[in-house]
């Protein structure tokens, strides 16, 4: 959460022309529901049980795509064997202090951490990649993505991404 996913992945498949995928975007527009209203009706559970459906079927049937997964996907059972199986995983990470400055400027559109103030962010993101880092290092793939505060940093990200990642 907060380490440019969303940012990038746009940028990258707009400068590379392929379809750039959402998964939470993808489990709105499936449920016709927020994920915001997802949490609320149903819980944290059943959200990551439609998260690990939705990345499965993308899977299956998605070639030549960016796929942008919440940050808690990776650290479902199999999801990160799936996504491995299925296409180039790259690690996106920013530093603590980025990761929070962009947390809080969108806070309200994030339900784990709406209710919290600053200093619980802080400490929930660190918290959560103590938890998560052992999952997400099984990616093959690294990519620096704290330069995406800007038009440019994002366009030379991208540009820098496609480089490295994706072959024309």
């Amino acid at each position: 959460m907060g380490c440019g996913k969303t940012t990038l992945g746009r940028a990258v498949a707009q400068l590379a022309s392929i379809p750039f995928i959402d998964l939470d975007d993808y489990i709105e527009q499936k449920e016709g529901k927020s994920i915001s209203r997802i949490f609320a009706e149903s819980g944290e559970t059943r959200f990551r049980e439609l998260e690990r459906h939705y990345l499965s079927s993308l899977a299956a049937g998605t070639r030549d795509a960016v796929i942008a997964c919440g940050g808690g996907t990776p650290c479902r059972e199999g999801a990160v064997e799936l996504m491995l199986e299925t296409g180039t995983v790259v690690w996106l990470q920013a530093p603590v202090d980025i990761i929070h400055s962009r947390l809080c400027l969108e806070q309200a559109k994030r339900p784990l951490i709406a209710s919290m103030d600053a200093e619980e962010i802080r400490e929930y993101i660190i918290r959560t990649l103590e938890v998560r880092t052992p999952y997400y290092s099984l990616a093959p793939a690294r990519f620096d993505a704290s330069r995406l505060e800007s038009a440019g940093q994002i366009k030379a990200s991208a540009e820098r991404f496609i480089d490295q990642f994706i072959t024309q």
